[in-house]
């Protein structure tokens, strides 16, 4: 059963911009800290953003100032607005739920985002 329905990765040039999107039941968003991760080839996965019931958010260093998560309580959706992006961008970008009564965590099916020099 799939959980989150991730969309919007794609091919862009570095300086462009993509919209990621990921949605869910109304059940699992209400409850859950939603987050963005990202692995790239040969690498660990890691957290690019979340974001809190409460829409408090955090950020990994490395996008600080170009990705901006954000979610719409109304459409039970998280999205991740990229913008600036550089190569080292380039990754699969996961989506994750993690329930606050200490449930089990959702995960996506992944979405590719490349970015070209």
């Amino acid at each position: 059963q799939v959980h989150l329905v991730e969309s919007g990765g794609g091919w862009v040039q570095a300086g462009g911009s993509l919209r990621l999107s990921c949605a869910t039941s109304r059940l699992i968003f209400s409850i859950s800290t939603m987050g963005w991760y990202r692995q790239a080839p040969g690498q660990q996965r890691e957290l690019v953003a979340a974001v809190t019931t409460g829409s408090s958010t955090n950020y990994a260093d490395s996008v600080k100032g170009r990705f901006t998560i954000s979610r719409d309580n109304a459409k039970n959706t998280v999205y991740l607005q990229m913008n600036s992006l550089k190569p080292e961008d380039t990754a699969v970008y996961y989506c994750h739920a993690r329930p606050l009564d200490g449930g089990a965590d959702y995960w996506g099916q992944g979405t590719q985002v490349t970015v070209s020099s």
